[in-house]
């Protein structure tokens, strides 16, 4: 080639330079060698305009032939275009299958869908819903409350004297190594029936209760069983609230001792290892018990806080963020002499999953050293407290410390920062066993309305550190009536197997007073609930007359989707919501943030917007026009909205009043019509209430037709809309098959199929037999090719989809086609729709063939042109494919169509991974734009657990010496190491497993994750272009050309010399991100807006703050501690005693 010699395997600078298309007016300007930001210097000859290189280019090895002149390649692209329109225009039958419809006007009406009006509508309905749970929920807390004022305590209640069904009683007994502790307990436990129940996807009793008590939890203290005695008479209200609304699912009372009483009865779901379910640590049960925090995590690490301890403070404060939900704000730091964030957060920041998630693996790194400085640590809290430029809750700010012990009770920075008005409460965490005075921890939680707490042990850890939203609940249950407001959740995953739901939320107050002009009790009882699920709501939403690509969706004041079709998390874990934010629902623009902000400010609004989709396969983007219309919905925190492509502002409402037409088109669903009318695959929808529905299209047709032999499609039992359609295109499709498809040989143009989907939920494949390689869905709404179609212009190609993890395609049989598509767009009127998709399937091989002869120097007549020695002519596709390669690759980058006989079986698999070198040029000379986004939905194979504390040796152990010496017995050391052995044998996922492994289901096999999803779609280059993919001897020349009304781009090239000069791949497929996405630290840096709760409960001048903690805890015995001791020793797990703390005693209910 006439370029500067370079040997093959030289370096480049960089990655490959290509000449990349000149986009302003005039000439285009050549680099300044001295301008350094033009590059490094070049070949003069590479700067030439390659229309000036081209008829000096030789290809090498053929020195009779020149590359092609753009305008031979421009020739080349006409006769693709004009024979790919030509079978469209004949097999295709866009035009008749227009005439149908006009024909058949009688048939249907056109009806109108009016957005302001629907999504009203829709938002009004689902307020409706709402309204009615709202009104069980009244009933319910009212009544909770009523019945445990008039409650009295009892100190002597046994455990005989509750009668009710535990939930767990089943599972426990079941599982040879279940909690045999609670096998010998007195509780008189009911044994159930139940009944499977749709409506709830489990077996339930609706005559009765069910109970769960959380593992940790002694079923038989006294605060347990008074609370078991006062919440039995909530069923009889549980049942007259169904009795009243039969729809109510799950009603829930979650209390604040830990206990959940709900409706209907039903066995409690058994997980696979221990079950640390509790109610106080469900989103919505947070959520309903507080207002919202703004919370800083102090943790001490200095030389004194080691091994076990240090164990301990990593276990709590991970607790300690589990109680926290989207709503709140936290930050972390440790201290000794100086504070510093945990973390790569340097303000607080939402308590949202993937920022819970960072802090988590950031604790784990904690080293101990250095002194304690209490000063430093409570310093570094209140300043982030007080820092105003940062988006927080602005409500509940609190303190949270952990430590060992200390002196020091820092007075002086308390009355710098939060005296007298104490707007911050301080609660204080003695953690581990040793013998330091406790009472300036005491007094710091005291003096600053917060809590003292002691954790000695792993068993202590869950109860003590979520005790303190008893103390925030204080000024909730003070204000009374202004804080009884109903709340509704984000979106999470019942625990029972309901599926996603919402939850609304009240709280329960305790209304007793301690005697007669006494101040009132200011504790929380709890949190009732009542579910609602997601599919119930949906169920309230316009199906099928928004088209394909119209959708409703709904997102709450964090702006989190509520409802959406891309709302489809593939693993969910009932310990943390499903928080997807509306701009990771879609692909995020400046319009989507604009329209995002005015919902979450309860706005109504409309936009016509120009944005950018991804295909429902995920492969492709296209660039689209949506119109979105949005409401509030009104006694809720959510607002909903209505997307529509302008295409679907009309529909189509079929109206057979004929009965013998009805016949007669259904008749066309029978099996014995398919061969000569075609294969009819039917959208499975629920047409009807009776119809069962499978998997297997086959089979729910059969099943469809045997429920219409017993129904007509006017039955109330049925959607008539649904069925009227469905029936009225089953007959438009075969009047194609008549004037179109019947007579045509498709062998003649080398066509596998042809086929014709619609709106209605049909789709006809014709012939017969070609129904068994149809591999596309039969619900055209969820087909690829169908909404592709519908939001592109002109013909848009589908190769067969191929993973570059899995073995190419078998060619074999002539089964292997690529789609083409194209929508019907119908016009009556000044009203246009498309309510349909036409399209045929491509024999691979034969229009491989024929590709190679349309982009040659013959017709099909011609012999391939041949150059003797003498002559001079330009290379083809056909003759010359040993060194010239020629491909169709389509806008997401996928091969569709190549010269190349030993490429045919790589058609449908990233262009990339066919010529990294040549797709990277397309890329770099813009005929293709990079799109990346990241599937926050997706699931990933579980990691093997690692080591989250401290080093082995961290815990103590104790020396032969020590157990002989019998002072060390009734040490706390001993008496440490007790408890450790102990709750170690109940808790030992605590520090080693997942927390998802331990409370999910059985079936849970993977955990959510973070995907980086990347795809290639048209850039700005419409026109033709020729370049050099620059270099050195391993040069190419080559030649790009969108071909017009299709998604293709030709592309002609040099075949690459040698491999050493790919200098870069560009990766189509998905790559799972380690760090959970875009990187965390940067994001919070701008946080998108939004909103919390608009109401405060975080002050109330009639708290009583005396009750604060005061460590009370029971002593231990040599007695006991010997018996413990022999039970370890035998290998008997021993009876648990009950947790004592202080708010026990306040506690009498």
């Amino acid at each position: 080639m006439a370029v500067p010699a370079r040997t093959c395997g030289a370096s480049w600078p960089g990655p490959v330079r290509t000449a990349r298309p000149w986009a302003g007016r005039g000439p285009r300007p050549f680099p300044d060698p001295r301008d350094p930001a033009s590059g490094p210097a070049r070949p003069l000859l590479l700067l030439l305009p390659p229309l000036l290189l081209l008829p000096l280019l030789t290809a090498p090895g053929a020195s009779a032939y020149s590359f092609p002149q753009q305008h031979t390649m421009q020739h080349w692209a006409r006769r693709l275009e004009q024979e790919i329109d030509g079978v469209m225009r004949i097999f295709g039958g866009v035009q008749q299958l227009r005439e149908i419809y006009k024909d058949n006007r009688n048939l249907f009406e056109v009806q109108e869908n009016e957005p302001q009006k629907l999504v009203e509508k829709v938002a009004g309905d689902i307020e409706s819903l709402l309204d009615r749970k709202v009104q069980a929920l009244k009933r319910l807390a009212d009544a909770a409350e009523n019945f445990q004022k008039a409650h009295r305590w009892q100190d002597n209640i046994k455990e005989e004297d509750i009668i009710y069904y535990d939930a767990k009683a089943d599972a426990e007994l079941d599982d040879p190594e279940g909690e045999d502790m609670e096998r010998g307990s007195k509780t008189s436990t009911l044994r159930l029936d139940f009944m499977e129940d749709p409506n709830f996807k489990n077996k339930v009793n609706y005559s009765y209760t069910a109970v769960q008590i959380p593992t940790d939890i002694y079923k038989g203290s006294t605060v347990i069983l008074n609370e078991l005695n006062w919440t039995e008479a909530l069923e009889n209200v549980f049942i007259e609230n169904r009795r009243q609304d039969p729809t109510l699912l799950w009603q829930v009372f979650g209390s604040a001792t830990g206990v959940t009483r709900y409706y209907p009865a039903t066995p409690w779901r058994a997980p696979k290892k221990i079950d640390l379910y509790d109610v106080r640590r469900r989103p919505w049960y947070i959520q309903g018990a507080s207002s919202p925090k703004d919370m800083v995590i102090i943790v001490d690490v200095s030389g004194s806080v080691s091994g076990l301890t240090l164990k301990l403070m990593k276990t709590s404060v991970c607790e300690m963020l589990d109680t926290l939900s989207d709503d709140d704000y936290v930050n972390v730091a440790s201290f000794n002499e100086k504070a510093q964030p945990v973390s790569c957060f340097t303000h607080l920041v939402q308590a949202n999953v993937r920022n819970k998630k960072v802090f988590k693996e950031a604790v784990q790194g904690m080293v101990a050293k250095g002194t304690t400085g209490y000063k430093a640590g409570f310093e570094y809290a209140f300043d982030q407290l007080q820092n105003s430029n940062i988006t927080r809750a602005n409500c509940n700010k609190m303190i949270m410390m952990f430590t060992d012990g200390g002196e020091d009770r820092v007075q002086d920075v308390f009355e710098k920062y939060n005296w007298p008005n104490r707007t911050v409460r301080v609660f204080t965490f003695s953690v581990g066993q040793h013998n330091y005075d406790v009472t300036p921890l005491q007094w710091m939680a005291c003096t600053n309305k917060g809590y003292y707490f002691e954790i000695p042990s792993i068993g202590a850890i869950r109860i003590n550190t979520q005790e303190y939203l008893d103390v925030l609940g204080r000024p909730m249950v003070l204000a009374g009536k202004e804080a009884k407001q109903v709340q509704w959740t984000n979106v999470y995953e019942d625990a029972l197997g309901l599926g996603l739901v919402v939850t609304g939320t009240l709280p329960v107050f305790n209304l007793t007073q301690d005697g007669p002009g006494e101040k009132k009790n200011q504790l929380i009882l709890g949190v009732m609930g009542i579910d609602v699920a997601l599919n119930d709501i949906k169920r309230l939403t316009p199906n099928y007359t928004l088209g394909a690509n119209g959708y409703v969706f709904a997102i709450d004041l964090n702006g989190y989707v509520l409802l959406h079709p891309n709302l489809k998390p593939q693993t969910t874990n009932f310990r943390e919501p499903v928080t997807l934010d509306f701009l990771d629902a879609e692909l995020e623009d400046e319009n989507k943030e604009e329209i995002r902000r005015s919902m979450i400010d309860g706005n109504k609004g409309h936009k016509q917007i120009r944005t950018l989709v991804k295909s429902l396969d995920e492969r492709y983007i296209d660039e689209v026009i949506r119109n979105y219309t949005w409401v509030p919905i009104r006694s809720t925190n959510y607002s909903l909205g209505l997307v529509l492509p302008p295409y679907s502002t009309f529909y189509l409402q079929a109206n057979l009043s004929d009965q013998i037409l009805q016949v007669k088109y259904f008749e066309f669903l029978l099996p014995s019509s398919f061969e000569s009318e075609g294969h009819v695959f039917i959208a499975p929808r629920e047409y009807c209430k009776d119809l069962n529905v499978s998997d297997n299209n086959t089979e729910f047709l059969k099943n469809f037709i045997e429920l219409m032999e017993k129904v007509t499609p006017d039955s109330k039992q049925c959607n008539n809309f649904l069925l009227h359609n469905l029936i009225l295109d089953t007959g438009i499709t075969q009047q194609l098959v008549e004037r179109v498809w019947r007579d045509q040989d498709l062998n003649t143009y080398s066509l596998l199929a042809v086929f014709a989907a619609t709106d209605g939920g049909i789709t006809r494949v014709f012939p017969n037999k070609a129904a068994e390689d149809w591999t596309e869905n039969p619900e055209p709404f969820n087909a690829s090719f169908y909404r592709r179609s519908l939001d592109n212009h002109g013909y848009i190609f589908k190769p067969p989809h191929q993973d570059s993890l899995l073995r190419p395609l078998e060619l074999e049989n002539d089964t292997v086609g690529v789609l083409v598509s194209t929508a019907v767009e119908l016009s009556l009127g000044r009203r246009t729709l498309r309510p349909a998709v036409v399209g045929v399937k491509l024999d691979l091989e034969a229009w491989a063939e024929k590709f190679k002869v349309l982009a040659s120097n013959r017709t099909h007549q011609d012999q391939p042109q041949k150059c003797g020695p003498s002559s001079h002519c330009e290379m083809d596709c056909e003759v010359n494919n040993e060194d010239l390669l020629c491909v169709l690759i389509d806008d997401g980058g996928f091969l569709v169509l190549s010269n190349q006989n030993h490429q045919w079986d790589q058609v449908g698999r990233f262009f990339s991974e066919v010529d990294a070198n040549l797709m990277l040029a397309l890329y770099n000379n813009s005929f293709y734009t990079r799109k990346e986004s990241y599937d926050y939905q997706a699931a990933c194979a579980p990691q093997p657990p690692g080591n989250l504390g401290a080093a082995p040796r961290g815990v103590f152990v104790p020396t032969i010496a020590d157990f002989l010496n019998l002072a060390w017995w009734t040490s706390a050391a001993a008496w440490s190491l007790f408890q450790q052995l102990l709750y170690g044998l109940i808790y030992h996922s605590w520090f080693q497993a997942d927390p998802a492994e331990a409370e999910g289901s059985p079936e849970t096999r993977e955990s959510s994750c973070v995907v980086k999803q990347t795809q290639y779609y048209f850039g700005s280059v419409n026109a033709s272009y020729n370049a050099i993919i620059d270099c050195g001897n391993c040069s190419r020349l080559f030649h790009a050309q969108r071909l017009t009304n299709t998604n293709l781009l030709f592309v002609v090239a040099e075949k690459p010399l040698c491999s050493q000069c790919e200098a870069g791949r560009l990766l189509q497929k998905e790559t799972h991100c380690p760090a959970d996405g875009p990187e965390q630290c940067e994001l919070v840096q701008r946080p998108r807006y939004r909103r919390g709760p608009h109401i405060c409960f975080d002050y109330n001048a009639t708290e009583d703050t005396s009750d604060c903690g005061r460590g009370a805890s029971f002593p231990p015995s040599l007695g006991v501690l010997v018996s413990l001791q022999l039970l370890l020793l035998l290998g008997l797990p021993p009876r648990p005693q009950p947790q004592v703390h202080s708010f026990a005693a306040s506690r009498r209910l």
